[in-house]
């Protein structure tokens, strides 16, 4: 799409976007930098509640819905770069308190958890995932995650 009809879009001025985005690419990077913000910003908020392992599956429910809802999540979360570290970082609190909590199986490690969240995203992302198959799938890999009885 060009830039001129994501102003008109935006109800802006061309020239209001170019001044700020001279190019297609820099909207893209500065709304997928807002969208790593907004979910490093959740998890955070997430990892400060009492209820660990609540905070860990909603977030992974967020993760979820956004891969329903949005389909450059899987460039936002694979961002190069101090995001990505902090994404990652904020995930990593997410995890080690839900473990801590038993809410979590202990033998789950964040970089193994990416990849499952990785995966999910494609496969919710795939034009034959609608909404029951979006729900089914987050069931299936928040029950993996949960500790064994």
């Amino acid at each position: 799409m060009p830039l001129d009809e994501i102003a008109a879009l935006a109800a802006v001025g061309p020239g209001t976007v170019y001044r700020h985005f001279p190019a297609k690419e820099a909207l893209f990077e500065a709304v997928v930098t807002a969208r790593v913000e907004d979910l490093i910003d959740d998890a955070r908020a997430r990892a400060g509640t009492d209820d660990a392992g609540r905070a860990f599956f909603g977030f992974l429910a967020r993760i979820s819905a956004e891969a329903a809802a949005k389909r450059d999540l899987p460039d936002a979360i694979a961002i190069a770069g101090s995001l990505q570290q902090d994404l990652n970082a904020a995930i990593d609190i997410l995890l080690r308190n839900a473990q801590e909590a038993g809410a979590v199986r202990a033998d789950i490690s964040t970089p193994e958890l990416i990849v499952l969240l990785k995966g999910l995203i494609r496969s919710i992302q795939d034009a034959s995932a609608g909404p029951a198959v979006s729900d089914r799938l987050l069931a299936v890999v928040a029950d993996g995650l949960r500790p064994p009885h």
